[in-house]
């Protein structure tokens, strides 16, 4: 288990010095897996998190340190088909996609900047962000609900509605393990 920062204020994760940008990048740069326990704490302490711990996380720090961006959590419903998982993501995560994809339940964000909505991914590496441009969601095309007051529990009824566990917990057990050796990079 990957050390936890030594000092919260110098960590852009959760020290108030960083900038927007830094924080962001900051999440991106996390491993993608599940923490130990789904929530912000554990994903701090552990030091890698999913779409849903990485977005909450964002959300209520931009919230609290950056309140003209406006943070909305989204949930998207989404179909993955093989392919396409195969460019995204490699092989070996590919190969855990049945021949007829996968509903998924993606977690992003929309935020405020320059008078624009623009919507942040953050839940893999890829390019440094700007600022000011929109980050690609790691998902495809798929119908969006905005979250309300419990971001978690909305997140849980959509997977019980359209996800198959059977189905859906090998390929989140394989973006993980994807993850953990080089990270991911996307160039979506």
């Amino acid at each position: 288990m990957p050390a936890p920062s030594p000092h919260p204020d110098g960590d852009p994760l959760c020290g108030p010095g960083s900038s927007l940008v830094k924080l962001v990048e900051a999440v991106r740069g996390l491993p993608y897996g599940r923490p130990s326990d789904r929530t912000i704490d554990a994903m701090l302490r552990e030091r890698r998190g999913t779409c849903s711990t990485k977005h909450l996380h964002l959300a209520r720090t931009m919230t609290e340190r950056f309140p003209e961006t406006e943070p909305l959590i989204v949930h998207r419903v989404y179909t993955l088909d093989r392919n396409r998982a195969r460019q995204l993501f490699g092989a070996a995560v590919a190969e855990t996609v049945p021949a007829d994809g996968l509903v998924d339940v993606h977690r992003y964000i929309t935020i405020a900047v320059e008078g624009q909505r623009i919507e942040i991914d953050a839940t893999f590496p890829g390019p440094a962000w700007d600022g000011r441009s929109p980050l690609p969601l790691a998902c495809g095309p798929g119908q969006d609900y905005p979250a309300g007051e419990d971001p978690d529990a909305e997140k849980r009824a959509l997977e019980q509605q359209h996800c198959d566990p059977a189905v859906r917990e090998p390929f989140i057990a394989a973006l993980a393990a994807a993850s953990i050796p080089a990270g991911l990079s996307r160039s979506m």
